[in-house]
């Protein structure tokens, strides 16, 4: 079958949500299981355009993610709320500084999940691969954003 464009990322973002696909190849096998035809090159530019990332899961392998995939269904709170959940493993706090720690290569996901949340008390984040630095306001100050976050995150 040939799939539009906008239908493709559609499958591939299914996809993603559902495999743990570690590479290319994989994903255009998957694509093609799934009736969907697609080269390599033409994987590669939508899994760009669909700003997907690779993470690394427990166990240390790594797959794409798309940071943003539960965004349209759940309100940004529990959007936030899962990607916390599921990525954030210590939150510490000095002065209206937060420092997030995740596995390794997940760092990214969580600070473009704060980011896009758009939370008042946070003026921005700075993510390396396994820390993700939370600048928190003036106002709000890093303990009371730390509470938040860990909150959030379940810890």
């Amino acid at each position: 079958m040939t799939a539009t464009k906008t239908q493709r990322q559609h499958r591939i973002a299914a996809l993603l949500e559902r495999n743990a696909v570690s590479s290319q190849a994989q994903l255009v096998e998957l694509l093609a299981a799934d009736g969907v035809l697609a080269t390599q090159a033409t994987v590669s530019r939508d899994l760009d355009d669909l700003g997907a990332v690779k993470v690394r899961v427990p166990g240390g392998e790594t797959v794409y993610a798309i940071p943003e995939l539960a965004r349209d269904r759940l309100a940004p709170e529990d959007h936030l709320r899962r990607v916390l959940g599921e990525w954030v493993a210590e939150v510490a706090h000095s002065g209206n500084i937060v420092v997030l720690r995740t596995p390794p290569g997940s760092a990214h996901v969580v600070g473009s999940a704060l980011d896009r949340a758009g939370l008042d008390e946070i003026v921005g984040t700075v993510a390396g691969d396994d820390t993700v630095i939370v600048v928190a306001s003036e106002k709000s100050g890093g303990a009371k954003v730390a509470r938040r976050l860990s909150a959030l995150a379940g810890i």
